[in-house]
């Protein structure tokens, strides 16, 4: 098992005691059959300090969350018959919750003071008893779902050797404030915060490889103009405003260039500028519509979308424009791809009566559905590349939903009023 595979975590139908060892410096729990393990998220004890029910509450709750989205387990609420106050080794019996058919064990506690808190979180192998993972955060009360995230991400690397995305955010457009404005929020839809407030139209938003800034185009000023933006100061400065389009930035993955559709020219082209703007490269020369650039993680090649056979499809080309192949050759209207951070998938938008989410792999093959239900647009990959962010119709409205990379556990995050679509993840936080 390599640390490009997502791990299949199983066990037989009679229970056979995981095999825990360490391996490349990480920890993982396999076992031989066709049942998932079980792992359970015990209610979080108060070790000192004021009792604090809401922290607790939030810390099961996005651990629960984490855990079912990440897929290998089977998430069991807490057994009433195997609760104890204790979390650290020795202080609780593993005996119940065997009993119970829990195979890892999460438990946590808290400490508040005042503004302070002290989280502490463990990892148990409940079959043989063993402690996996024992970690302790400082914050303020307000942190705890961030706190609690960072350890969901530390149970990943654990069992997996790679963390998870967890901490990460999604930004995205929604019309909930008016106008299409640009918003933040935690992956999984808490801590909404509202970024660009024009009221004019803002779209597609990408996060910097630092996760520290985004690019997204604005007709604040009446041209859709191509703007930066720092998240943590606010400062804004417009980076490309030729007349036309500046629209569909990319972030490169060193974080040095930035691929982007100009109509400057005429007809809308793939260019490439420097991240302050400058230097402008044109990549394509046809008189077709070429829009939504997007790199490959060796920064070698650029996925796009053209209409120069009639009807949009996804190409291939090399970062300096040369080599142009055409990918995808089923669908009539494919759009929006983005490559995988592993650069094993592509993940695209066919039109069919609505629009679906597909995944291919860079050779063409394995172009495979990943959603069925409503209208599903705009995917965008985790930073570790096993889950998919993508907006979707279903149910009313247009959302923001996650999914894992094969298509299942598709889970809607965004809520409130208005449409909220054009969801990208940060890197991890």
């Amino acid at each position: 098992m390599t640390r490009r595979l997502f791990i299949l975590i199983t066990i037989m139908l009679c229970l056979i005691p995981a095999l825990l060892h360490s391996q490349e410096g990480y920890r993982e729990v396999t076992a031989a059959g066709t049942h998932k393990l079980t792992l359970t998220v015990d209610s979080p004890r108060r070790l000192g300090g004021s009792d604090a029910p809401q922290v607790a509450r939030e810390t099961a709750e996005a651990l629960q969350f984490d855990m079912v989205l990440a897929g290998p387990f089977t998430v069991t609420a807490p057994s009433a018959a195997a609760a104890s106050a204790g979390i650290r080794p020795g202080e609780f019996d593993f005996a119940p919750w065997r009993g119970a058919g829990v195979d890892l064990l999460v438990k946590s506690g808290y400490t508040v003071t005042g503004n302070a808190m002290t989280m502490e979180f463990r990892l148990y192998n409940v079959t043989q008893g063993k402690e996996i993972l024992a970690k302790r955060y400082t914050g303020r009360p307000g942190d705890v779902r961030r706190i609690a995230h960072t350890f969901s991400d530390d149970i990943m690397a654990a069992l997996t050797g790679e963390r998870g995305p967890f901490t990460g955010k999604i930004a995205f457009v929604s019309t909930r404030a008016g106008a299409k404005a640009i918003f933040l929020m935690d992956y999984d839809g808490h801590n909404v915060q509202q970024l660009t407030k024009n009221r004019s139209i803002n779209l597609n938003p990408d996060f910097s490889p630092s996760g520290k800034e985004i690019i997204f185009t604005s007709y604040r000023q009446g041209n859709p103009d191509l703007f930066r933006r720092e998240l943590f100061t606010g400062a804004e400065a417009r980076i490309s405003s030729y007349r036309g389009i500046n629209a569909t930035g990319a972030w490169s993955p060193d974080g040095k260039t930035i691929a982007l559709t100009l109509s400057k020219d005429g007809n809308s082209e793939i260019y490439t500028i420097s991240r302050d703007g400058k230097n402008p490269h044109r990549l394509t020369n046809t008189s077709a519509i070429e829009v939504s650039p997007a790199w490959s993680p060796d920064v070698r090649k650029i996925v796009f979308v053209s209409d120069r056979l009639g009807k949009p499809q996804i190409f291939i080309m090399n970062a300096d424009g040369t080599g142009v192949r055409r990918l995808t050759t089923s669908g009539n209207y494919n759009v929006s791809p983005r490559w995988s951070p592993k650069g094993d998938r592509i993940v695209y938008s066919r039109q069919e009566g609505g629009f679906q989410i597909y995944a291919i792999n860079p050779d063409g093959t394995n172009d495979t559905r990943l959603t069925s239900e409503g209208s599903n647009e705009h995917p965008r990959w985790s930073p570790d590349g096993r889950f998919i962010t993508f907006s979707s119709t279903r149910g009313g409205g247009e959302g923001i939903y996650v999914m894992r990379a094969d298509g299942s556990g598709q889970t809607r995050v965004s809520g409130g009023k208005g449409r909220d679509s054009h969801p990208t993840w940060s890197p991890r936080w």
